[in-house]
Order: C-alpha cells, then sequence, then structure tokens
C-alpha cells in the first residue's frame, strides 16, 4: 500500500510593525565631523604644537628650545628661499635609487627562495646574517669601497631596505594556501608568472608592511648618513642642512629642518602607503 504524508494547510502569520522601535540615532554634523580620521590627527598635531609652544616659552631660551611659531617662521622661509626644497630634492634623489634597488633585489631573492631549496637557504643565512647589522654601521665601509658621495649613501640605504622586504614578503609567500597555490598551477602558471600574478596579490598585506619598515629605515638611514658626510660635490640633503645649522647654533632652522623630516614622513605614510593599501588590500577583503 503507497502512504503519501499528510498535506499541512497554508498558513501566514501576521507580523506586527516595529514602531516602538526606536531608528537609529542620526549623527550631528560635529560628530560626523569628529568621524574623519584626518580631523582626529589634525587636531592630535594642533594640542603637540600647542604643547611645544608652551614649553618654549616657558623654557625661554631659544638656543635649546625655539618655540612652534619662530621654527614656523624658519621652515616658511626655507621654503620660500628655495633652500630647504633644495635640500629636499637631494636627499629624495638618493632615496629613490636606494629604495628601488633594494627592492628589486628583495623581490629577486624571495622569487628564488620559493623556487628553490637553495634559494631558501641562501635567503634564511643572509637575513640572519645581515638583518641585525644597523646599516649606519655599514657605513665605513661604504665610504672605503665607494668614497664620499652618493654612492655610499645608496649602498647605505639598499641595506636598510633589503632584509626587512625580504623577510615580510618571504614570510607573505609562506602563508599563501595550499589551495591558491593549486589553482594558480592548474591555471598554468609557473616560476616567475606564479610569483606575479599568484603569490604576489596573495601576499601583498605582508608585501606592503615590508615597504612601510623599508621605507621608515631608508629614511632615517639617510638623514642620519648625511648628518655624518652628506655633502658631495659641494650639495648636501636635508641631514646636511640640519648639521650645518647645528653648527651654526641656528636652531630654529634645525627644528624647520626636522619638521620637513617628519612632514615628509606623513605624507608618504597618508598618501602613499593608505592609498595603495585602500586600493587594493582593503577593497579586496583582505584587511578591515
Amino acid at each position: 500500500m503507497h502512504l503519501s504524508p499528510p498535506i499541512r494547510d497554508e498558513y501566514e502569520i501576521a507580523l506586527t510593525p516595529l514602531d516602538d522601535v526606536p531608528l537609529e540615532r542620526t549623527l550631528s554634523l560635529p560628530q560626523r565631523i569628529w568621524q574623519q580620521s584626518w580631523v582626529r590627527k589634525t587636531v592630535i598635531l594642533l594640542v603637540l604644537a600647542l604643547i611645544w609652544e608652551i614649553v618654549a616659552r616657558v623654557q625661554d631660551n631659544d638656543l635649546l628650545l625655539p618655540g612652534f611659531v619662530q621654527t614656523a617662521h624658519a621652515f616658511v622661509d626655507g621654503v620660500a628661499t628655495g633652500e630647504l626644497i633644495g635640500k629636499v630634492w637631494i636627499s629624495l634623489k638618493v632615496l629613490v635609487k636606494g629604495y628601488l634597488i633594494g627592492i628589486a633585489l628583495a623581490f629577486g631573492l624571495t622569487t628564488l627562495a620559493v623556487s628553490t631549496q637553495l634559494g631558501r637557504d641562501l635567503l634564511s643565512t643572509l637575513t640572519s646574517m645581515f638583518n641585525p647589522l644597523p646599516a649606519i654601521a655599514m657605513l665605513p665601509l661604504a665610504l672605503l669601497w665607494f668614497g664620499l658621495g652618493e654612492n655610499s649613501l645608496i649602498f647605505v640605504l639598499v641595506h636598510s631596505v633589503l632584509w626587512a622586504l625580504a623577510l615580510n614578503t618571504y614570510a607573505g609567500f609562506l602563508g599563501v594556501s595550499d589551495t591558491l597555490r593549486m589553482a594558480g598551477r592548474n591555471y598554468g602558471l609557473r616560476g616567475l608568472r606564479f610569483v606575479l600574478f599568484m603569490l604576489v596579490p596573495a601576499a601583498l598585506p605582508s608585501i606592503l608592511a615590508g615597504l612601510r619598515i623599508g621605507w621608515a629605515f631608508a629614511w632615517r638611514t639617510l638623514i642620519a648618513a648625511e648628518l655624518v658626510f652628506g655633502a658631495s660635490s659641494g650639495k648636501g640633503g636635508l641631514g646636511w642642512y640640519i648639521f650645518q645649522n647645528r653648527n651654526e647654533l641656528y636652531t630654529d632652522k634645525v627644528f624647520a629642518g626636522l619638521a620637513m623630516v617628519i612632514l615628509i614622513g606623513l605624507v608618504v605614510e597618508n598618501f602613499g602607503f593608505n592609498t595603495i593599501e585602500r586600493l587594493t588590500v582593503k577593497r579586496w577583503g583582505m584587511q578591515r
């Protein structure tokens, strides 16, 4: 005998409207403005500037600590006369050369490391040897090998960028899941194409972190190296500008040079790396 399941009568449940539930509170204009990160960061900078000015006025010694207003005047004068901008241009040209060479070498090392066992051993050995070594400690050798000039600066910059970027990139490559690796191989990706089209996009958060660290190391290494010997052919960069004005006791110009170092760091971080991060890893859902 064939049994059929019982047929249940259709029914409908009427839902009561949620009139008594309060809607989400609308933010006021000041609250919406405060939600912007650049507004909060600007407020922090203004508070720090105010504290600086108060401490300088209490201390009342321009030779030791010029105030924020006095430093701002020196900064504007340096920009208006072109002296400060010229020093920045000299430093940035050297920095970009060393940074790009370091990126190229780091990419070559990590590509070799993910491709062969010998490459992995080579990267592990070199990073263990040279990563703990401060870049500025290589300065005497750079002077001996390349002389007093731009090539010595580029040498120490490459050293400061290479190992941090290589370690972060290799760690990112190792973190790529086996599923993505198999998918790439199923699409016929091998060798350099596998690294470029599969590993690099998947490991981009780690690579960006390495680029950030390498940039910070390179920027502060360059300023430190220029403070020591940064004049080349009668021309010196931003570090040399700070060193010269310290010798001549123009403390406000020293602080103006330091402010330019900080300003360039903020611009590169907020308009460079943050923009790249927003357009890539955050848009792809790889980071919150």
